[in-house]
Order: structure tokens, then sequence, then C-alpha cells
């Protein structure tokens, strides 16, 4: 068949851009600006430890507050049982009422708590679980202090209060917790996570206009969570938040 060489030529003339357009331009010399942008998945995986209350099974229609609790750098690993040795976990073998389902995953061996996965774990538990979405809470000592401060901050939306316990955090994502009641607990003789670290992201959430106490201990070191976890004050404190709706 011939095509007559005017439509030819009308064809190169449209082809071109649409040509040029899918090749990317070549850098030009000396150094500039770029980005990459992609998603990359990957697996995550968590053991942890559930607490029900024994009205869980009995009140079919009730919604429960959940608790997530974070250990410290010390109960890594893959013996749940050391998940037992500090917080609420260490309290609620034989107790039946604590008002909370809990949750208490254990972090791998040389791992840190990672927040996307955390999040992935709640998506989980809330899907399979009779939970009150509007009173998620999440709390942690040491390592797990420093979990909690960077979870909330990765997802202020999903947690109505938050209670790091001898924690810190970098205070640059600060104002994320703007909307996000935090009680944050640290002993004020701390030689492993200076208490400053908790005074300096306390203020900084202040600064932003959100709602951010700071208990101190005057006579503990790093252990403030004992004294933490043993005061009933702070399920009742976090109890008395709901989520808030966030812009």
């Amino acid at each position: 068949m011939n095509v007559p060489r005017s439509l030819l030529a009308l064809v190169s003339v449209l082809a071109a851009p649409f040509g040029a357009s899918c090749r990317s331009a070549a850098p030009a010399a000396g150094q500039s600006v770029h980005l990459f942008e992609t998603t990359v998945s990957r697996k995550v995986s968590y053991r942890y430890l559930l607490y029900l209350p024994k009205a869980y099974a009995s009140e079919t229609t009730r919604r429960w507050p959940l608790l997530l609790f974070l250990h410290g750098s010390g109960e890594r690993g893959n013996d749940l049982a050391k998940v037992k040795f500090n917080g609420p976990p260490k309290h609620l073998d034989g107790r039946d009422d604590f008002p909370f389902v809990v949750v208490s995953p254990q972090c791998p061996e040389d791992q840190r708590w990672q927040a996307d996965a955390l999040a992935a774990l709640l998506d989980d538990v809330t899907s399979r679980l009779r939970i009150d979405v509007d009173r998620v809470y999440v709390t942690g000592l040491s390592m797990g202090g420093r979990g909690t401060w960077d979870l909330a901050m990765s997802h202020p939306e999903r947690f109505a209060a938050i209670a790091p316990v001898c924690g810190g955090a970098i205070p640059d994502r600060a104002c994320r917790l703007k909307d996000v009641p935090v009680r944050a607990y640290h002993g004020a003789k701390d030689d492993v996570v200076p208490l400053a670290e908790s005074q300096t992201v306390v203020e900084a959430v202040r600064k932003c206009g959100g709602t951010a106490d700071l208990v101190v201990y005057p006579d503990a070191n790093h252990d403030s969570w004992t004294a933490a976890y043993a005061d009933p004050s702070l399920w009742e404190w976090l109890l008395s938040h709901r989520r808030r709706v966030l812009p």
C-alpha cells in the first residue's frame, strides 16, 4: 500500500514529541537534585502475648480498649517469658479484670521497634478482635519508651493517648502529637537514658500546643517503670481519653 508522503510527514511530526517525552533527559554536567520514589514491601512478624479480660468472652457486643506494650532491650529474643519480666505482662497472669485487651509483642534479637511493623500488628489485632478503635493506647519502657514515641509520631491518628516510660525521642516530629495526650515517666537519676531526653520532647509537644505531662521520680535511676506501672492512675488517665478526629 502506498502512503502519501504528506501523511508520513504528519505522522512523524506527531510522534516526535511523544517519543521524546518517553525518554528521560540526560542529566546536565555538575551536581543536581533528583528524586527517587517507589514502594518497597517486606515481610514482618512478631510473636506476642495477648491478654483478654474475663468479660471479653461473655460480653459479646462490647468493644474493648486496646493497650499495646513495648518492652525494653533486655527482653528481646524468641522467649516470650522474657516479656513478662516488666510492665503490664508481669502482673496479668491470674488476673481477669484488667480493663484492656493487652498486646505485648517481642522484638527479635538485635532489632529495634519498627513503627510500620507495629502498625501492621495493630491492623491485624483490631480486625480480628472486638476493639474500640477510638481507645487504642501505647506504652513502653526504655527501648520500648523510644518505640512508643516513634510509633505515635509516625501514626498519631491511631492513638487516644500514649505513656512512654524512660524513653526519649528526637523532637523534630513532636508537633505530630499536638492532638495526642502524652504522660511520660522518667527517673531523675537515670544514667542510661538521661531525664533531659524526656524533658526535651515533652516541652516540644507543649510548644506545638499539645498536652504533655512528665512524671519525674526524684530517687529513681533507669527503673522508673516499676513505680509507673504500679500507679493505678496511669490506667485511669489512659481510659479517660478517646481518639480525637485529626484534620
